[in-house]
């Protein structure tokens, strides 16, 4: 089995994101540029699930879910999920909700580190906004690395650090239009395109598609766009074994 790692985990933003649990579902509420997201950033993952590992269900670990946004949907496409996060009243409403909707969805109070230890695989992990958030991004993506098996695909979602994700991924979004609370976001913490290309290949992880996400004002969602100054998504694939 694996040695046993330090939590990559922020106890600051688990309690940060665990005291919004209760408003998570409301499209309205603090949580609502993610419902505005989320179909988008599921298209797009379940899009490059396909390309790379076929039309089948997948073993899916979706890490730092949240109330289950992603988990239900990624679960509603046919996968087998695992939702996992370090808040435990996120997860409590998560359950919650998935037992009304009847979907085949198993969530965890837990982090990345604990699933490794233990010795968990998947064939494919989603990360949505989750990045940013924790201490080490690098030492993330080696961990989630290793969650994976040989062949399995990564995809996950975050903000730029340039002028613009500051006026308006930060700002903009948190202070003005309240699509993010106050203070959810550290823009210093944010990761260029290239710096993720770089932890993922440090993790042994090949990057293979990246785009943009725009929102769209006029019809209040997010489209892809070739631009990726604030919003982008990446997608990552841990080669397979060598064959003689």
């Amino acid at each position: 089995m694996p040695e046993n790692r330090e939590a990559n985990v922020s106890a600051a933003e688990i309690a940060r994101f665990a005291a919004l649990a209760a408003e998570w579902w409301d499209p309205a509420g603090p949580m609502r540029a993610l419902h505005r997201m989320n179909p988008l950033r599921i298209a797009w993952a379940l899009a490059r699930f396909r390309e790379r590992l076929g039309a089948r269900p997948l073993h899916l670990l979706d890490i730092g879910c949240g109330a289950g946004l992603a988990a239900e949907a990624l679960a509603r496409a046919g996968h087998d999920v695992l939702g996992l996060d370090a808040a435990a009243a996120t997860i409590e409403v998560a359950r919650r909700h998935a037992a009304t909707s009847g979907l085949p969805l198993a969530y965890r109070t837990g982090t990345a580190e604990e699933l490794l230890a233990e010795g968990a695989r998947f064939e494919a992990i989603t990360a949505f906004e989750v990045i940013e958030h924790v201490p080490d991004p690098r030492a993330f993506l080696a961990t989630l690395a290793e969650l994976l098996v040989p062949g399995g695909v990564l995809v996950l979602s975050t903000l730029n650090r340039t002028r613009r994700s500051l006026v308006f991924g930060k700002y903009a979004a948190e202070y003005i239009f309240r699509w993010a609370p106050p203070g959810a976001h550290d823009w210093r913490r944010f990761l260029t395109p290239a710096e993720l290309d770089a932890g993922l290949a440090v993790a042994g992880l090949a990057l293979f598609d990246l785009s943009g996400m725009v929102f769209d004002p006029l019809r209040q969602r997010f489209d892809l766009a070739r631009d990726v100054a604030i919003n982008y998504l990446a997608a990552a694939l841990r080669p397979p074994l060598a064959t003689m």
